[in-house]
């Protein structure tokens, strides 16, 4: 039987680029093996997955040596048309991918171009809408979608025709937890039961590594480490930190071993002591049934962000009036014949507030940064700004509009960026994470805003580069500027926001400190409180709790 993926010594440089993507890659996927691709941002990750397609090096151009089979077909010698027989692939940004104007006509697209008939279109559309939980949206229109529903839409398509191997860039960027863990539950049915072969990109590992048979991180184009997930938690621990999961980080920064690939795995070790003796249930030593609400708030209280600007701000205006930055009064939208978006929204945000905004995809996030950017009028409601409203949506290549990255703004500005390296790239071929920067970036040249409105930032960085993206934010934060993030990343929300507004139905359904709102929720939750009962929200401090439990033991 031949290899799901194959790769011989693949190597491939973009057109104009000083060093190549790929590096004398040799890889072998087996036909039902479920394989992650890790690595920083610009790795070689989406790159690996052109290939795979055939959109390298058939669409971007440039130098492409060695040999790649897809599904058991040569990509030097079959065009992207027909690799798509064999290969589902899903790129980073689905706005781009989906075409057609309804739904039910973007699942059946796929199918019709294979020629199948009318009778098994129809079965091949509502198996795919049912799996990916997108059903009640066959009849909308594409346009009307949230990124998150358009991420499930494009999944759909590129899986309809049950290719033998999925390849999947970022698919759980832009949904919600429960969404994503949906998704990954699909992957795992088609991957455990019909044999597809899952190669999954990811920065996100935590969500994903359940499910992996194999872990594959890439370092400057060429394959680092080639392991099962927990010999690739063992590898990141002493060679890549940037790449550890939330858990292994506590694990790690605790000095406890094993290293947990999923929650259940980690408090299991917790439960199980130190020793490997017996002890308490976590949520015991943690927070002891009886204890005085005191000591437990004390000990969420350890690690709120009480020392940002914006925290010291919202409680200032507790004493004092000031004037928002931006203020929602019984803001409605909605559409014509359609849904209504937004209900009555009552939001206001002081300045060098920073703010996360959580919710289901199709809670109303987006809109909301759109009618906080004055790109949507409300339809009832007055929204009052306090200056320029700066606003970055989810479509990072829409911002690019030149040939080179160099002439999209000055050196210095780049360089910041962290994209010095790339001016002579075209857009297109950077990674998902270096278009983000790029977008992001343009969005904050020139005069500092009021506001800055940012809809999944994160989508496509690693964690060294969510580091630079929060000291950036902090930066404005700290000038003045209100600085407002939709997001699905909880880790990230944690590390920056001291407020978190939940959205559900269009409407604020919580509104409080981020550590409140983290730590014990059932789905918008990190990866540490979900570990520690919600004892702590960031590895950094929960190891201090660990250790601390130590000492005191």
């Amino acid at each position: 039987m031949s290899a799901a993926l194959l790769l011989e010594r693949v190597s491939y440089s973009y057109p104009g680029a000083a060093v190549p993507a790929l590096r004398e890659i040799d890889l072998c996927v087996a036909p039902g093996e479920f394989v992650v691709l890790a690595g920083e941002s610009g790795s070689g990750k989406s790159t690996l997955l052109r290939a795979a397609s055939g959109l390298v090096p058939h669409f971007h151009g440039g130098e492409f040596t060695g040999r790649l089979e897809s599904g058991g077909l040569d990509t030097r010698t079959h065009e992207p048309a027909q690799l798509a027989a064999v290969a589902g692939t899903l790129f980073q940004d689905p706005e781009t991918q989906v075409v057609m104007g309804t739904v039910r006509a973007e699942l059946a697209f796929p199918l019709e171009n294979l020629g199948f008939g009318a009778a098994a279109v129809a079965r091949g559309v509502e198996e795919a809408a049912l799996a990916l939980g997108i059903a009640p949206l066959l009849d909308r229109s594409t346009h009307t979608l949230s990124g998150g529903e358009l991420q499930r839409v494009a999944l759909g398509a590129a899986l309809a025709g049950r290719p033998a191997v999925a390849l999947l860039d970022e698919p759980t960027s832009q949904l919600d937890p429960v969404a994503g863990d949906e998704l990954l539950g699909v992957l795992r049915r088609l991957n455990e039961e019909w044999g597809t072969a899952v190669i999954l990109a990811e920065h996100r590992l935590e969500r994903c590594l359940g499910a992996a048979d194999r872990v594959v991180a890439l370092r400057d184009g060429a394959v680092a480490c080639d392991s099962d997930p927990r010999g690739f938690l063992d590898w990141a621990c002493e060679h890549a930190p940037e790449l550890q999961t939330p858990g292994a980080r506590l694990f790690a920064l605790a000095g406890r071993r094993p290293l947990p690939v999923s929650v259940k795995d980690a408090r299991r070790t917790l439960a199980a002591g130190s020793t490997g003796g017996p002890s308490l249930p976590m949520r015991t030593r943690l927070a002891p049934e009886g204890a005085d609400d005191a000591v437990v708030a004390e000990r969420v209280a350890d690690v709120a962000p009480r020392d940002v600007p914006g925290w010291h701000a919202r409680r200032r205006r507790r004493g004092a009036r000031v004037e928002p930055a931006l203020a929602f009064a019984s803001v409605w939208l909605e559409h014509k014949g359609g849904a209504t978006v937004l209900r009555g929204v009552d939001l206001e945000v002081a300045p060098g507030e920073r703010v996360a905004l959580l919710g289901r995809n199709g809670a109303g996030k987006s809109t909301l940064l759109r009618v906080a950017a004055g790109l949507s009028e409300p339809t009832r409601g007055r929204v009052t700004r306090g200056g320029r409203v700066a606003l970055l949506l989810q479509s990072p290549g829409d911002y690019a509009l030149r040939e080179r990255v160099g002439d999209e703004l000055p050196p210095e500005a780049l360089a910041a960026a962290g994209l010095a390296t790339l001016v002579e790239r075209h857009p297109r071929d950077l990674s998902g994470g270096e278009r983000q920067r790029l977008a992001l970036a343009i969005v904050l040249h020139g005069e500092r805003p009021a506001v800055v409105c940012l809809d999944e930032p994160t989508r496509g960085m690693d964690r060294r580069h969510k580091e630079a993206l929060t000291a950036l934010l902090d930066g404005l934060a700290i000038a003045g500027t209100a600085v407002i993030v939709a997001t699905h990343d909880t880790e990230f929300a944690a590390a920056f926001a001291a407020r978190t507004v939940l959205l559900g139905d269009g409407r604020p359904v919580a509104d409080a400190p981020t550590a409140d709102v983290l730590a014990g929720g059932w789905y918008f939750a990190t990866q540490t409180a979900r570990i520690l009962g919600g004892a702590a929200l960031l590895p950094e401090d929960g190891a201090a709790l660990l250790r601390r439990e130590v000492a005191l033991a």
